[in-house]
């Protein structure tokens, strides 16, 4: 699949994360204490980098199929990808919202954070990916044991 591409999709996912990371630094987002403080309802500065990043995103979601019917770098059409409700969302969202507020720092902004000179944040790093891991580990036996067979009838 990766074959089917754009040769541009690798470098300009890589300017993508540049732009991202240099606008979180820029914004103070990648800093800890910011995201604690919005949390705590002390400085709203955090929601105005939320919202904009919202009202931008939402434009080129509704502007770019109206040009093309196909991605440019991908090639696949576009479309919704619609993930159903469920209580996987709602555990997973609850301890990443519970990681979030004990960190004060979320998965982007921690390399954004590493990248402004923030080398404690390597311990929340680290968190993540064993927190990820263990995820991934979890979620395998569970599929693992739910297509064993039960025994012979």
């Amino acid at each position: 699949m990766s074959q089917q591409r754009h040769p541009l999709f690798m470098p300009l996912i890589f300017v993508g994360g540049l732009i991202f990371g240099f606008g979180l630094g820029f914004s103070h987002m990648a800093r800890p204490e910011v995201v604690l403080n919005f949390l705590q309802f002390e400085d709203f500065g955090l929601l105005f980098v939320m919202f904009g990043a919202a009202i931008v995103t939402g434009i080129a979601f509704a502007v770019m199929p109206r040009i093309s019917d196909r991605a440019p770098l991908t090639g696949r059409p576009y479309g919704r990808r619609l993930k159903s409700f469920d209580r996987n969302v709602l555990v997973g969202g609850a301890i990443f919202g519970v990681g979030w507020g004990l960190s004060g720092i979320c998965p982007g902004a921690a390399y954004a954070s590493l990248g402004v000179g923030n080398v404690t944040i390597l311990w929340a790093l680290a968190g993540m990916f064993v927190g990820a891991y263990v995820q991934g580990y979890w979620r395998s036996q569970r599929a693992a044991s739910e297509t064993t067979p039960a025994g012979a009838d």
